[in-house]
């Protein structure tokens, strides 16, 4: 492939050099982008216009409305009481098999994920309840906190999640930046292709976990009588109808992502208040406090990311990396395990919204878009909605991986363990979640089957 571009060598060694600095200074994410943007613009003699422009812009976009609705949505769920009801209904479906209570931890984040759209959440809400339950059951910690951990990755890939907003905001910019068109991705498509995934690493969780727990002698969980199960099943049932509204109003076109959000949010809201009645009303100021409190994080940082993928874009950054991947291998296996791998240790490192933020229009270009091979047009190696599932995948991995893995601290703080034993407990977990990973990047349909199905081209 043939440089055509001249690259600022001074100025990429000045943006990337500072950010990774600050990040090893343990700064706040925001603060690292914005800082390295504005100092990087100062010493290249950009105008600091156009990074306050960018800072504006890059939350004026409509797509990103649904975001503090599914925040919103998930904390109104979360203070319900449907953590609790979503435990019991797992124990009803597998609780009564060897090893229940690690199948129902499983079990719980899968269905418990669709709602929140977080693996924080999940296992800050999910862990209180069942890593206690777990341990006095005779399951040892590790193993408790491990399996807490390393099934909240599930909440982050099967929908509604809202990192798979930022991602489609995230190829929308990139798409412009790279092209000079805006490419948009389907939210839906999105939604879809994350289904199979996210229940596929589930399974594969519980085949170690039961695995394990047959090796271990870990003890069968608890039988209900019909009438009980009716009534656990109903209760949560209503729960999980707000995933099954946010997508299915998606995919069928009847709302858009924004819309369907909207809609879900006075859906958790009739649930928790009118039929639940666990919580008064008065409540929903504390968690108006919260969703905004975590929104204002969202959007700072959106806006932070905006102005250094504006430097990244500008410096031809997402060029070099498509020239240097590959000089290495035109390949498409050892391009796929390259980037894989790449992910997975920045993973170790970075939180996730702010990786999907710079990655995507860094790897997108080098993926996503048709390139020239000696005079002919080579097809793109994915298509954007495969490529965002496997680059959430990997980054949600990263969640559980120490030095930064917010959900691994979290695990370890709720179960009350140190670091080093709550990544012991996950290591077996790793290796299914790895597994998952690779059969995800190298069968396209796992991911592609539902949006080509319901929302063929």
């Amino acid at each position: 492939m043939v440089d055509t571009y001249s690259y600022d060598a001074v100025g990429i060694a000045i943006l990337l050099g500072l950010f990774f600095l600050m990040v090893i200074l343990r700064f706040p994410i925001t603060f690292a982008l914005a800082l390295s943007s504005i100092v990087t613009a100062i010493t290249r003699g950009i105008g600091l216009e156009a990074i306050v422009t960018y800072f504006a812009n890059g939350t004026m976009n409509f797509a990103l409305l649904a975001i503090p609705f599914f925040i919103i949505m998930g904390e109104v769920m979360n203070e319900g009481g449907i953590s609790q009801r979503i435990v019991a209904f797992g124990n009803l479906l597998v609780g009564w098999l060897p090893g229940g209570l690690a199948l129902v931890n499983v079990m719980a984040s899968m269905f418990y994920g669709g709602i929140s759209g977080s693996a924080v959440a999940d296992v800050s809400s999910l862990g209180s309840i069942e890593i206690p339950m777990m341990r006095k059951a005779g399951y040892d910690d590790e193993f408790s906190v491990g399996i807490t951990v390393c099934s909240a990755c599930q909440g982050v890939i099967i929908p509604p999640s809202h990192n798979m907003i930022i991602f489609a905001f995230s190829i929308a910019t990139a798409s412009q930046l790279a092209g000079g068109s805006m490419l948009t991705v389907s939210v839906g498509k999105l939604f879809l292709g994350g289904y199979i995934p996210g229940i596929l690493l589930g399974i594969n969780l519980m085949v170690i976990a039961f695995i394990l727990s047959l090796i271990r002698k870990y003890p069968r969980g608890q039988f209900y009588s019909l009438r009980e199960g009716a009534k656990i099943a109903v209760d949560a049932i209503l729960a999980l109808l707000t995933a099954v509204i946010v997508v299915g109003g998606v995919v069928t076109g009847i709302f858009t992502a924004t819309e369907s959000a909207a809609f879900a949010v006075l859906y958790a809201m009739f649930v928790t208040f009118v039929i639940y009645r666990q919580i008064p009303f008065k409540r929903m100021i504390k968690i108006m406090y919260t969703s905004l409190k975590t929104l204002g994080v969202v959007m700072s940082l959106i806006a932070a990311a905006a102005a250094f993928g504006f430097l990244l874009t500008f410096f031809h950054v997402p060029q070099l990396a498509t020239n240097t991947l590959l000089s290495i291998t035109t390949n498409k296996y050892l391009l796929l395990f390259l980037i894989n791998i790449m992910l997975l240790i920045l993973g170790c490192i970075m939180d996730m919204a702010p990786l999907i933020l710079i990655c995507t229009p860094i790897l997108y270009p080098v993926l996503c878009l048709p390139r020239m091979v000696d005079g002919v047009v080579q097809a793109a190696f994915l298509d954007p909605v495969h490529f965002g599932v496997l680059l959430i995948l990997n980054l949600a991995i990263g969640l559980c991986t120490p030095p930064v893995g917010s959900a691994l601290f979290v695990g370890a703080a709720v179960g009350k363990i140190t670091l080093m034993r709550a990544a012991r407990g996950s290591l077996p977990f790793y290796i299914s979640m790895l597994a998952t990973l690779f059969l995800i990047t190298y069968i396209p349909e796992i991911t592609m089957f539902l949006p080509n199905l319901l929302m063929p081209k």
